[in-house]
Protein backbone atom coordinates (compact mmCIF):
# COMPACT_ATOMS: atom_id res chain seq x y z
CA UNK A 1 0.00 0.00 0.00
CA UNK A 2 1.53 3.28 -0.92
CA UNK A 3 0.21 6.89 -0.44
CA UNK A 4 0.54 9.91 -2.35
CA UNK A 5 -0.55 12.79 -3.07
CA UNK A 6 -3.50 12.74 -6.12
CA UNK A 7 -1.96 14.85 -9.53
CA UNK A 8 -3.65 17.65 -10.66
CA UNK A 9 -4.27 18.46 -14.04
CA UNK A 10 -3.23 22.60 -14.73
CA UNK A 11 -5.51 22.69 -17.92
CA UNK A 12 -8.53 20.87 -16.41
CA UNK A 13 -8.71 24.10 -13.64
CA UNK A 14 -10.16 26.64 -15.98
CA UNK A 15 -11.66 26.44 -19.76
CA UNK A 16 -9.00 29.16 -20.70
CA UNK A 17 -5.63 28.81 -21.83
CA UNK A 18 -3.46 26.13 -19.27
CA UNK A 19 -1.97 29.01 -16.53
CA UNK A 20 0.59 27.50 -14.30
CA UNK A 21 3.43 24.72 -14.86
CA UNK A 22 2.45 21.86 -12.95
CA UNK A 23 5.20 19.38 -12.40
CA UNK A 24 3.61 15.39 -12.23
CA UNK A 25 5.60 14.61 -9.11
CA UNK A 26 4.30 17.00 -6.97
CA UNK A 27 0.56 16.87 -7.56
CA UNK A 28 -0.14 21.03 -7.54
CA UNK A 29 -3.00 21.34 -4.89
CA UNK A 30 -4.18 24.88 -5.06
CA UNK A 31 -4.66 27.04 -2.18
CA UNK A 32 -8.04 27.34 -1.02
CA UNK A 33 -7.35 31.23 -0.15
CA UNK A 34 -6.75 31.62 -3.86
CA UNK A 35 -9.55 31.82 -7.03
CA UNK A 36 -8.52 29.37 -9.52
CA UNK A 37 -9.42 32.62 -12.20
CA UNK A 38 -6.81 34.26 -10.10
CA UNK A 39 -3.93 31.61 -11.14
CA UNK A 40 -4.91 31.06 -14.37
CA UNK A 41 -5.28 34.43 -15.69
CA UNK A 42 -3.05 35.44 -19.03
CA UNK A 43 0.18 37.33 -17.97
CA UNK A 44 -0.40 40.92 -19.20
CA UNK A 45 0.64 44.43 -18.62
CA UNK A 46 -0.67 44.47 -14.62
CA UNK A 47 0.23 41.34 -13.49
CA UNK A 48 4.30 40.84 -13.03
CA UNK A 49 6.16 37.81 -13.41
CA UNK A 50 7.07 38.30 -9.46
CA UNK A 51 3.39 38.01 -8.40
CA UNK A 52 2.96 34.54 -10.76
CA UNK A 53 5.49 33.34 -8.91
CA UNK A 54 4.38 34.23 -5.53
CA UNK A 55 0.66 32.49 -6.47
CA UNK A 56 2.81 29.34 -7.40
CA UNK A 57 4.99 29.35 -4.24
CA UNK A 58 1.54 29.51 -2.40
CA UNK A 59 -0.07 26.48 -4.31
CA UNK A 60 3.34 24.74 -3.36
CA UNK A 61 3.52 25.13 0.25
CA UNK A 62 -0.41 24.47 0.06
CA UNK A 63 0.53 20.75 -1.47
CA UNK A 64 2.83 20.07 1.16
CA UNK A 65 0.80 21.04 3.84
CA UNK A 66 -1.76 18.38 2.35
CA UNK A 67 1.32 15.70 2.32
CA UNK A 68 1.79 16.41 5.81
CA UNK A 69 -1.72 14.39 6.71
CA UNK A 70 -0.57 11.29 8.29
CA UNK A 71 -1.11 7.85 6.25
CA UNK A 72 -3.28 5.74 7.57
CA UNK A 73 -3.98 1.91 6.79
CA UNK A 74 -7.77 0.78 7.96
CA UNK A 75 -7.73 -3.04 7.52
CA UNK A 76 -11.33 -4.41 7.78
CA UNK A 77 -12.36 -8.15 9.25
CA UNK A 78 -16.23 -7.42 9.62
CA UNK A 79 -17.92 -7.49 12.78
CA UNK A 80 -20.89 -5.96 13.84
CA UNK A 81 -18.97 -2.31 12.44
CA UNK A 82 -19.71 -3.72 9.01
CA UNK A 83 -23.24 -5.69 9.66
CA UNK A 84 -26.57 -4.51 8.05
CA UNK A 85 -30.32 -5.48 9.02
CA UNK A 86 -33.72 -5.18 7.01
CA UNK A 87 -34.61 -2.24 8.94
CA UNK A 88 -33.03 0.36 11.53
CA UNK A 89 -34.75 -0.86 14.91
CA UNK A 90 -34.35 -4.41 14.96
CA UNK A 91 -32.24 -6.35 17.21
CA UNK A 92 -31.02 -9.31 14.60
CA UNK A 93 -28.41 -8.20 11.79
CA UNK A 94 -25.86 -9.89 9.25
CA UNK A 95 -22.20 -9.22 10.95
CA UNK A 96 -19.62 -8.40 8.02
CA UNK A 97 -22.01 -7.57 5.33
CA UNK A 98 -20.64 -3.69 4.50
CA UNK A 99 -17.14 -3.43 2.99
CA UNK A 100 -14.55 -0.87 4.30
CA UNK A 101 -14.93 1.61 1.05
CA UNK A 102 -18.71 1.80 2.52
CA UNK A 103 -17.89 1.70 5.86
CA UNK A 104 -15.18 4.91 5.27
CA UNK A 105 -17.89 6.51 2.69
CA UNK A 106 -20.09 6.93 5.75
CA UNK A 107 -17.66 8.60 8.04
CA UNK A 108 -17.79 12.48 7.46
CA UNK A 109 -14.38 14.63 7.62
CA UNK A 110 -12.24 11.10 8.22
CA UNK A 111 -10.62 12.33 5.39
CA UNK A 112 -9.63 15.92 7.11
CA UNK A 113 -7.56 13.26 9.82
CA UNK A 114 -5.82 11.23 7.60
CA UNK A 115 -5.24 10.05 4.07
CA UNK A 116 -6.87 6.49 4.80
CA UNK A 117 -7.00 3.53 2.86
CA UNK A 118 -8.98 0.55 3.16
CA UNK A 119 -7.83 -3.26 2.89
CA UNK A 120 -10.43 -5.79 3.53
CA UNK A 121 -8.33 -8.57 5.32
CA UNK A 122 -11.66 -10.74 5.82
CA UNK A 123 -15.71 -10.04 6.74
CA UNK A 124 -16.52 -12.21 9.28
CA UNK A 125 -18.76 -11.66 12.38
CA UNK A 126 -15.67 -11.97 15.46
CA UNK A 127 -17.63 -15.18 16.67
CA UNK A 128 -16.06 -16.76 13.85
CA UNK A 129 -12.67 -15.06 13.64
CA UNK A 130 -9.83 -17.64 13.41
CA UNK A 131 -5.76 -17.67 14.36
CA UNK A 132 -5.10 -18.15 10.72
CA UNK A 133 -6.94 -14.91 10.23
CA UNK A 134 -5.11 -13.38 12.87
CA UNK A 135 -1.85 -14.48 11.79
CA UNK A 136 -2.45 -12.95 8.51
CA UNK A 137 -3.59 -9.84 9.93
CA UNK A 138 -0.65 -9.58 12.14
CA UNK A 139 2.00 -10.25 9.21
CA UNK A 140 0.21 -7.34 7.16
CA UNK A 141 0.49 -5.16 9.70
CA UNK A 142 3.90 -5.88 10.39
CA UNK A 143 4.62 -5.33 6.29
CA UNK A 144 2.38 -2.33 5.96
CA UNK A 145 4.18 -0.42 9.38
CA UNK A 146 7.43 -1.55 8.01
CA UNK A 147 6.62 1.12 4.96
CA UNK A 148 7.82 4.81 5.81
CA UNK A 149 4.74 6.50 3.93
CA UNK A 150 2.38 4.24 6.69
CA UNK A 151 2.16 6.20 10.17
CA UNK A 152 -0.55 3.79 11.57
CA UNK A 153 -3.08 1.26 11.39
CA UNK A 154 -6.77 0.96 12.01
CA UNK A 155 -8.40 -2.69 12.27
CA UNK A 156 -11.95 -2.41 12.34
CA UNK A 157 -13.20 -5.77 13.87
CA UNK A 158 -16.15 -7.43 15.69
CA UNK A 159 -16.41 -6.87 19.15
CA UNK A 160 -16.96 -10.95 20.86
CA UNK A 161 -13.43 -11.35 20.16
CA UNK A 162 -11.84 -8.15 19.94
CA UNK A 163 -9.64 -8.11 23.19
CA UNK A 164 -8.11 -11.58 21.60
CA UNK A 165 -7.34 -10.32 18.52
CA UNK A 166 -5.89 -7.05 20.44
CA UNK A 167 -4.41 -8.62 23.10
CA UNK A 168 -2.48 -11.05 20.18
CA UNK A 169 -1.58 -8.20 18.12
CA UNK A 170 -0.43 -6.27 21.06
CA UNK A 171 2.47 -9.10 21.40
CA UNK A 172 3.82 -9.70 18.07
CA UNK A 173 3.48 -6.67 16.43
CA UNK A 174 7.02 -5.00 15.95
CA UNK A 175 6.44 -1.57 15.16
CA UNK A 176 6.03 1.43 17.66
CA UNK A 177 3.46 2.82 15.39
CA UNK A 178 0.35 3.77 16.88
CA UNK A 179 -2.30 0.38 16.00
CA UNK A 180 -6.19 1.41 17.19
CA UNK A 181 -8.32 -1.66 16.89
CA UNK A 182 -12.69 -0.49 16.46
CA UNK A 183 -15.79 -2.17 16.22
CA UNK A 184 -19.20 -1.50 17.23
CA UNK A 185 -22.31 -2.89 18.78
CA UNK A 186 -24.75 -1.56 16.50
CA UNK A 187 -24.87 -2.35 12.69
CA UNK A 188 -24.06 0.21 10.11
CA UNK A 189 -28.09 0.39 9.33
CA UNK A 190 -29.49 1.07 12.96
CA UNK A 191 -30.63 4.03 14.42
CA UNK A 192 -28.34 5.54 16.25
CA UNK A 193 -25.44 3.54 14.76
CA UNK A 194 -22.33 3.82 16.90
CA UNK A 195 -20.05 2.84 14.52
CA UNK A 196 -19.26 5.52 11.98
CA UNK A 197 -18.13 7.94 15.28
CA UNK A 198 -15.87 4.94 17.37
CA UNK A 199 -14.01 4.57 13.15
CA UNK A 200 -13.78 8.26 13.10
CA UNK A 201 -12.91 8.38 16.59
CA UNK A 202 -9.95 5.15 16.07
CA UNK A 203 -8.62 7.20 13.01
CA UNK A 204 -7.72 10.50 15.57
CA UNK A 205 -6.24 8.24 17.66
CA UNK A 206 -3.90 6.51 15.51
CA UNK A 207 -3.43 9.92 13.80
CA UNK A 208 -1.86 11.43 17.50
CA UNK A 209 1.93 11.15 17.98
CA UNK A 210 1.23 10.65 21.80
CA UNK A 211 -0.24 7.06 20.72
CA UNK A 212 3.09 5.73 19.72
CA UNK A 213 4.66 3.11 21.93
CA UNK A 214 1.48 2.25 23.79
CA UNK A 215 0.80 -0.96 22.67
CA UNK A 216 -2.45 -1.83 20.91
CA UNK A 217 -5.19 0.37 21.88
CA UNK A 218 -8.67 -0.08 21.44
CA UNK A 219 -11.42 2.56 20.83
CA UNK A 220 -15.16 2.58 21.23
CA UNK A 221 -17.37 4.42 23.05
CA UNK A 222 -15.08 7.67 22.98
CA UNK A 223 -12.41 5.56 25.22
CA UNK A 224 -9.07 4.21 24.97
CA UNK A 225 -8.10 1.37 26.17
CA UNK A 226 -4.92 -0.86 26.31
CA UNK A 227 -4.89 -4.37 24.87
CA UNK A 228 -3.51 -6.03 27.92
CA UNK A 229 -6.78 -5.04 30.19
CA UNK A 230 -9.50 -4.51 27.97
CA UNK A 231 -12.85 -7.03 28.35
CA UNK A 232 -16.40 -6.89 27.46
CA UNK A 233 -18.59 -6.73 29.99
CA UNK A 234 -21.83 -6.32 28.13
CA UNK A 235 -24.11 -8.43 25.50
CA UNK A 236 -25.39 -5.10 24.03
CA UNK A 237 -24.74 -1.92 25.64
CA UNK A 238 -22.37 0.41 23.27
CA UNK A 239 -20.08 0.92 26.89
CA UNK A 240 -19.54 -2.34 26.70
CA UNK A 241 -15.77 -2.29 27.19
CA UNK A 242 -14.00 -2.12 30.36
CA UNK A 243 -10.31 -1.77 31.67
CA UNK A 244 -11.60 -2.33 35.47
CA UNK A 245 -8.07 -3.49 37.02
CA UNK A 246 -5.96 -0.77 35.10
CA UNK A 247 -8.37 2.09 33.71
CA UNK A 248 -8.30 3.65 31.01
CA UNK A 249 -5.70 4.49 28.70
CA UNK A 250 -7.23 7.86 27.66
CA UNK A 251 -10.67 9.23 25.95
CA UNK A 252 -11.29 10.02 22.52
CA UNK A 253 -14.08 13.30 21.61
CA UNK A 254 -14.49 13.75 18.19
CA UNK A 255 -10.67 12.97 17.01
CA UNK A 256 -9.53 15.02 19.83
CA UNK A 257 -7.34 12.50 22.63
CA UNK A 258 -6.65 12.77 26.37
CA UNK A 259 -4.13 10.50 27.54
CA UNK A 260 -4.17 9.16 30.99
CA UNK A 261 -1.60 6.83 31.37
CA UNK A 262 0.68 4.12 29.07
CA UNK A 263 -0.10 0.55 29.91
CA UNK A 264 3.56 -0.72 31.57
CA UNK A 265 3.82 -4.70 30.26
CA UNK A 266 6.10 -5.85 27.46
CA UNK A 267 4.29 -5.52 24.25
CA UNK A 268 5.10 -4.78 20.17
CA UNK A 269 8.47 -4.11 19.74
CA UNK A 270 9.98 -4.75 23.28
CA UNK A 271 8.08 -8.66 22.74
CA UNK A 272 10.17 -11.63 22.46
CA UNK A 273 7.52 -13.48 20.34
CA UNK A 274 7.85 -13.21 16.17
CA UNK A 275 5.47 -14.78 14.38
CA UNK A 276 6.98 -13.78 10.90
CA UNK A 277 7.61 -17.74 10.26
CA UNK A 278 4.62 -19.33 11.92
CA UNK A 279 1.90 -20.96 10.07
CA UNK A 280 0.11 -22.46 12.94
CA UNK A 281 0.16 -22.10 16.59
CA UNK A 282 -0.39 -24.80 18.79
CA UNK A 283 -3.77 -26.01 20.52
CA UNK A 284 -4.84 -24.75 23.91
CA UNK A 285 -8.46 -25.08 25.24
CA UNK A 286 -10.48 -23.28 27.83
CA UNK A 287 -12.22 -25.51 30.76
CA UNK A 288 -14.61 -23.54 32.24
CA UNK A 289 -15.19 -24.31 35.92
CA UNK A 290 -17.87 -24.91 38.17
CA UNK A 291 -19.47 -26.94 41.29
CA UNK A 292 -18.76 -30.48 40.89
CA UNK A 293 -16.45 -29.89 37.60
CA UNK A 294 -16.24 -32.88 35.74
CA UNK A 295 -12.29 -33.73 35.46
CA UNK A 296 -13.03 -35.89 32.16
CA UNK A 297 -12.93 -32.62 30.84
CA UNK A 298 -9.04 -32.32 31.09
CA UNK A 299 -8.09 -35.93 29.86
CA UNK A 300 -10.48 -34.88 26.78
CA UNK A 301 -8.85 -31.61 25.82
CA UNK A 302 -5.45 -33.70 26.03
CA UNK A 303 -6.61 -36.59 23.96
CA UNK A 304 -7.93 -34.70 21.61
CA UNK A 305 -4.26 -32.80 20.74
CA UNK A 306 -4.12 -30.07 23.50
CA UNK A 307 -0.83 -28.93 23.74
CA UNK A 308 -2.10 -26.39 26.66
CA UNK A 309 -4.99 -26.39 28.95
CA UNK A 310 -6.40 -22.74 30.66
CA UNK A 311 -8.98 -23.36 33.22
CA UNK A 312 -11.35 -20.85 33.75
CA UNK A 313 -11.49 -21.68 37.83
CA UNK A 314 -13.67 -20.26 40.36
CA UNK A 315 -13.30 -17.29 42.79
CA UNK A 316 -8.77 -16.88 42.70
CA UNK A 317 -8.27 -19.58 40.03
CA UNK A 318 -9.75 -22.79 42.34
CA UNK A 319 -11.48 -25.99 41.00
CA UNK A 320 -12.71 -28.87 42.86
CA UNK A 321 -10.22 -31.55 44.16
CA UNK A 322 -11.02 -33.89 41.38
CA UNK A 323 -10.02 -31.53 38.67
CA UNK A 324 -7.23 -30.36 40.87
CA UNK A 325 -5.51 -33.89 40.67
CA UNK A 326 -6.26 -34.10 36.73
CA UNK A 327 -4.71 -30.99 36.05
CA UNK A 328 -1.77 -31.99 38.31
CA UNK A 329 -1.47 -35.10 36.23
CA UNK A 330 -1.75 -33.55 33.14
CA UNK A 331 1.38 -30.94 34.03
CA UNK A 332 3.33 -33.65 35.01
CA UNK A 333 2.77 -35.28 31.25
CA UNK A 334 4.24 -32.24 29.81
CA UNK A 335 0.98 -30.39 29.22
CA UNK A 336 1.56 -26.70 30.48
CA UNK A 337 -2.26 -25.82 32.70
CA UNK A 338 -2.95 -22.19 33.62
CA UNK A 339 -5.34 -21.26 36.15
CA UNK A 340 -6.90 -18.37 35.51
CA UNK A 341 -10.71 -17.24 36.88
CA UNK A 342 -14.27 -16.93 35.10
CA UNK A 343 -14.15 -13.87 37.63
CA UNK A 344 -14.72 -10.24 36.03
CA UNK A 345 -12.41 -8.86 37.84
CA UNK A 346 -8.89 -9.57 40.00
CA UNK A 347 -6.11 -11.47 39.72
CA UNK A 348 -5.21 -14.75 40.26
CA UNK A 349 -2.43 -15.55 42.58
CA UNK A 350 0.56 -18.27 42.84
CA UNK A 351 0.55 -20.71 45.62
CA UNK A 352 -2.43 -19.25 47.31
CA UNK A 353 -5.01 -21.54 47.87
CA UNK A 354 -3.13 -23.52 45.49
CA UNK A 355 0.51 -24.82 45.82
CA UNK A 356 1.19 -24.85 42.18
CA UNK A 357 5.02 -25.06 42.82
CA UNK A 358 3.89 -28.81 43.75
CA UNK A 359 1.25 -29.45 41.28
CA UNK A 360 3.49 -27.69 38.35
CA UNK A 361 0.28 -25.72 37.57
CA UNK A 362 0.78 -21.49 36.06
CA UNK A 363 -1.11 -18.76 38.15
CA UNK A 364 -2.63 -16.55 35.06
CA UNK A 365 -2.16 -12.98 37.12
CA UNK A 366 -3.95 -10.37 35.53
CA UNK A 367 -4.93 -12.49 32.52
CA UNK A 368 -8.72 -13.78 31.92
CA UNK A 369 -8.63 -17.19 30.65
CA UNK A 370 -9.08 -15.70 26.27
CA UNK A 371 -5.84 -13.83 26.98
CA UNK A 372 -4.18 -16.29 29.08
CA UNK A 373 -5.30 -18.60 25.58
CA UNK A 374 -3.41 -16.50 23.72
CA UNK A 375 -0.06 -16.19 25.28
CA UNK A 376 0.29 -19.47 26.12
CA UNK A 377 -0.02 -20.52 22.58
CA UNK A 378 2.75 -17.67 21.80
CA UNK A 379 4.93 -19.23 24.74
CA UNK A 380 4.79 -23.03 23.35
CA UNK A 381 5.86 -21.75 20.11
CA UNK A 382 9.16 -23.27 21.66
CA UNK A 383 9.80 -25.32 24.57
CA UNK A 384 10.02 -22.90 28.03
CA UNK A 385 10.11 -24.20 31.57
CA UNK A 386 6.98 -24.03 33.84
CA UNK A 387 8.96 -21.03 35.42
CA UNK A 388 9.98 -19.18 32.22
CA UNK A 389 6.25 -19.14 31.41
CA UNK A 390 5.14 -18.31 34.53
CA UNK A 391 7.29 -15.07 34.02
CA UNK A 392 6.18 -14.90 30.62
CA UNK A 393 2.54 -14.24 33.07
CA UNK A 394 3.85 -11.88 34.81
CA UNK A 395 5.86 -9.92 32.09
CA UNK A 396 2.85 -9.71 29.42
Amino acid sequence: MKFWPAELNADKLSGSESCLPVRSNVGLLISRSLRVEELCMKPNKRTSPLFILLLYVAALNSAAAEKKLPNIGILATGGTIAGAAASGTQAGYTSGAVTIDAMLAAVPGIKDLANVKGEQISNVGSQDMTLDIMLTLAKRINALLAQDDVDGIVVTHGTDTLEETAFFLNLVVKSDKPVVMVGSMRPSTAVSADGPLNLFNAVGVAVDPRSRGRGVLVVMNDWIHGAHSLTKTSTTAVQTFMSPLRGLVGISTYGKNDFYNTPGWKHTTASEFDIGNVTRLPRVDILFACADMSPDLIDAAVANGAKGIVIAGVGNGNMNRASLEAAARTAKKGVVVVRSTRVATGTVGRNVEVNDDDVNLIASDELNPQKSRILLMLALLKPRSNADIQNLFYTY
